[in-house]
């Protein structure tokens, strides 16, 4: 009984998943190119310097639209194939071990993100209101 209680609700908690998940990540590309919240990469992506700069892009772009839930799939694909290129061109090198090298954080994205790819936005997503 309680197993079917929970799931009425699974629809709506993707939702808050997505929506959350996707703030957090343009949080990441605010701070690259907009300085907010401020903190060590604020205003790092105006420099193009390095592919994480160009990472920012995707994560306001994507993290963006996956917080609306507009092209939540392609949106969430991108961020997810960004996320792995992260985590194994960015901390992979300097240890194995996720938690030692930083990118804990990315692999969970990655995978979150991969996991939208397949379950889709949600509940609250401009795509369902678009569908109907």
């Amino acid at each position: 009984m309680m197993s079917s209680q929970l799931a009425a609700h699974a629809t709506r908690m993707l939702g808050v998943l997505r929506i959350m998940s996707g703030l957090l990540f343009l949080a990441h590309g605010t701070q690259k190119f907009l300085s907010f919240p401020a903190g060590e990469m604020a205003g790092y992506g105006w420099t193009f310097g390095s592919a994480g700069a160009f990472a920012g892009i995707i994560e306001l772009v994507c993290g963006a639209l996956i917080a609306l839930g507009l092209f939540t799939r392609p949106a969430a694909f991108l961020a997810s194939g960004t996320m792995a290129v992260a985590y194994f061109m960015a901390h992979a090198p300097q240890n194995f071990w996720p938690l030692n090298n930083g990118g804990d954080a990315a692999i969970l994205y990655c995978f979150v993100f991969l996991y939208f790819v397949f379950a889709g936005p949600g509940a609250f997503s401009l795509d369902g209101k678009l569908r109907k």
